[in-house]
């Protein structure tokens, strides 16, 4: 599985003005349902249980909601950078600006955890998390995400 299977264009926007959590995960439900034709409801529904469980902020600005959802035929995920960070409960309390939502089937197993690990090492990269940050455009974005990790030197 790659970043590309996971993430279309369609479901990427780089100037969310969210000013708090709930309004985040409220926007990219907003993205999953038109993208993925789900319920916006019941996408944010299952994204706020999940982070009533823990944040998924997971440092560096960067935080990876997710969730299994009934609907949905596979894995499938939404990125978006924020204009300005916001407080997410961030295990290193910094606020965040990039969130990848990462989305599955309501059967999903190991595939999902898979998923989860791949786009998490792919954002623990400071070079990455740097260049998401100033790219200009939804085609950037999603060129500097699909790209393949290993070519990327890992950097924390």
């Amino acid at each position: 599985m790659n970043i590309g299977e996971l993430l279309d264009r369609t479901a990427i926007s780089l100037r969310v003005g969210a000013t708090d959590k709930h309004k985040a995960l409220a926007v990219i439900a907003e993205m999953a349902a038109r993208s993925f034709s789900l319920d916006a409801g019941d996408v944010l529904d299952a994204l706020l249980e999940r982070e009533a469980a823990g944040s998924t902020g997971v440092g560096h600005g960067v935080a990876v909601p997710h969730a299994r959802l009934d609907g949905l035929g596979r894995m499938r995920g939404v990125f978006i950078r924020l204009e300005s960070p916001i407080e997410f409960g961030s295990v290193d309390d910094q606020p965040v600006d990039l969130l990848f939502a990462l989305f599955a089937p309501a059967n999903a197993g190991a595939e999902h955890l898979r998923a989860l690990a791949k786009v998490s090492r792919l954002l623990r990269q400071a070079g990455l998390r740097e260049h998401l940050r100033k790219a200009n455009s939804a085609d950037a974005l999603h060129a500097l995400l699909v790209q393949d990790a290993a070519v990327r030197p890992s950097a924390a």
